[in-house]
């Protein structure tokens, strides 16, 4: 009797568990698309694929070629430098008046400390910058290495005003006029500090009476 029962009860069991495992693959499936879901990025409404791009690929604003301008202002920002620090140099070793010898002094530090910067810049900006002075700063400085005492005095001061004012005017041409950002950055901040190199130096010129 039990025999004939299960006989009548197979076909029904086949067709319960052809359900069943159907259920399970189903939800197997489901599962599946969920996480697949949960692993994409999700984009507000106001993105899209190019926002992303641009905002992860910055390589392009990285590697900005220096224009020749702006490369030309480094060459004589480095020269000028050069040229200072060995003129100050000089301020110490012929210079008579204790002011002028200090004058030197803060040449030899500041303009050391600005073309140490600018270095710095061209380096990573592949500029290839002199560390001496060119022929017309070598120039000066051999004429002014021929003087001692007070007509060394003259002389130096007298450049000093000449240079640092044709300085600051290059500088202040270069805030606005220059195009790569460091080097822009670099007038900026050098800037104020030619001015007070000028200041001082007037301020010394007129204590002198000359």
């Amino acid at each position: 009797m039990y025999v004939i029962v299960l006989l009548y009860l197979y076909p029904y069991y086949i067709i319960i568990m052809k359900d069943i495992r159907a259920i399970i693959i189903a939800l197997l499936a489901a599962c599946t698309l969920s996480a697949c879901h949960h692993s994409l990025p999700q984009l507000s409404s106001g993105d899209d694929e190019d926002s992303i791009t641009a905002s992860t690929d910055t390589s392009s604003t990285l590697n900005l070629a220096v224009d020749k301008a702006d490369s030309d202002f480094a060459v004589d920002a480095a020269n000028g430098n050069c040229t200072e620090v060995e003129l100050g140099k000089l301020a110490i070793k012929n210079g008579k008046d204790k002011k002028v010898k200090n004058f030197g002094l803060m040449m030899i530090k500041e303009h050391g400390k600005a073309n140490a910067k600018l270095m710095m810049l061209s380096k990573a900006k592949n500029l290839n910058l002199s560390s001496t002075p060119n022929a017309d700063g070598q120039k000066m400085i051999d004429d002014l290495s021929k003087k001692t005492g007070d007509e060394f005095d003259k002389a130096y001061i007298s450049s000093m005003i000449a240079d640092h004012r044709e300085d600051v005017q290059k500088f202040g041409d270069a805030t606005n006029r220059l195009q790569d950002p460091d080097l822009k950055n670099y007038a900026i901040k050098t800037l104020p500090v030619l001015q007070k190199h000028l200041d001082a130096i007037n301020a010394i010129h007129d204590s002198m009476g000359q």
